[in-house]
């Protein structure tokens, strides 16, 4: 559901709070501690207001409540990577993928925080490749295919060619 946004999307702004809906999720979290859902969507809308560090902590404390939302554990990782935590992202984005190994939008995340985060575009390469192979026709699939092709011409004369003499 939520990822690293492409730079066009990134201009247009984070979407306003619904201050309304915060107050009211918040008096289900506050009188359910155990409902991971309102909190979930309480971090979602922080996210989306890109407001990440309230996303963070709303996210904690869902997967506290339910460790298995591999959704939300994605989504915190990148919350983690919009808060300047690469290592936290990569390491959110492992337990995700313990969760559920063919997760496309875990790895097509990772392959960003490790591009840009930690810049290491063959451990990038390698996320987005197997985004491909999972599904080449979603969204996911072919966002990493893209990205494989940026990174493949941007390095296109980095490799010497031999002449035959």
């Amino acid at each position: 559901r939520r990822g690293v946004p492409a730079p066009a999307a990134a201009q247009q702004g984070p979407a306003p709070l619904d201050e309304a809906r915060v107050q009211a999720l918040m008096t289900v979290a506050q009188s359910d501690p155990a409902n991971a859902g309102a909190r979930v969507q309480l971090a979602n809308a922080y996210f989306d207001a890109e407001r990440f560090d309230e996303a963070v902590s709303w996210y904690e404390q869902a997967l506290a409540i339910d460790p298995t939302d591999v959704n939300a554990s994605t989504d915190l990782g990148v919350a983690y990577y919009y808060t300047n935590r690469p290592d936290e992202a990569l390491q959110q984005f492992e337990q995700s993928l313990r969760l559920d190994p063919n997760h496309t939008k875990t790895l097509l995340n990772q392959g960003i925080v490790r591009a840009f985060g930690k810049q290491d575009l063959t451990s990038a390469a390698q996320s987005w490749q197997r985004v491909v192979e999972i599904a080449p026709t979603s969204p996911e699939g072919q966002a990493a295919q893209r990205a494989l092709d940026g990174v493949a011409a941007a390095h296109a004369g980095d490799t010497p060619t031999t002449q035959e003499p």
